[in-house]
């Protein structure tokens, strides 16, 4: 009785953290999705040079601005974000995890995929929505990378970098994550 209860407890904060205000409990605009992903970007590349010069050997970028993050034992985490290819945008996605595990808090954070190949953006575009770790490779780069990039040292399909992370959220568990296209 006391496992039901707190599982349902549970469920209720994260749906209380996750879920936005009635007013803004609608899909963001284009114009409000590109204006966070430029202003996330600037940010991005002046707090870590690296990230612009693996834009720059990039064939698209999909930005996430602000993922929000919350969870007790269950979990769940939400973001929009652009696909960006040449600098304009081509297309419009979100995020959604959901977790399960020892786990307590809530966080927000940005993050950054680098497409390096054509191959991985047709997966992405193709897919019914796309299951990070299925599909093309993708590595997580972290704080520090200082990796010497060039065509040669850039081997893997898609480069993830997180970035203006708040919060705390602790624990260990099992997350699954989803990339979907957001149909306008």
């Amino acid at each position: 009785m006391y496992a039901k209860r707190s599982l349902f407890f549970a469920w209720l904060l994260v749906l209380a953290l996750c879920t936005p205000p009635l007013e803004k409990a609608h899909a963001a605009s284009a114009a409000e999705i590109d204006q966070d992903a430029s202003i996330a970007l600037e940010r991005l590349y002046k707090a870590k040079p690296k990230a612009k010069s693996l834009a720059d050997q990039a064939v698209a970028i999909l930005v996430f601005p602000k993922i929000v993050k919350a969870g007790l034992i269950v979990g769940g985490a939400y973001g929009e974000g652009v696909l960006r290819r040449g600098g304009k945008s081509v297309g419009y996605y979100n995020s959604v995890a959901a977790s399960y595990g020892l786990q307590a808090g809530g966080q927000s954070f940005g993050y950054v995929m680098f497409f390096m190949n054509e191959e991985s953006v047709n997966y992405l575009n193709s897919s019914d929505g796309w299951e990070v770790g299925a599909g093309p490779s993708v590595v997580v780069l972290e704080d520090g990378f200082g990796m010497k990039s060039s065509s040669t040292t850039l081997s893997k399909d898609v480069y993830a970098v997180i970035f203006n992370q708040s919060g705390l959220m602790a624990g260990i568990g099992l997350e699954g994550s989803k990339i979907s296209k957001i149909k306008r």
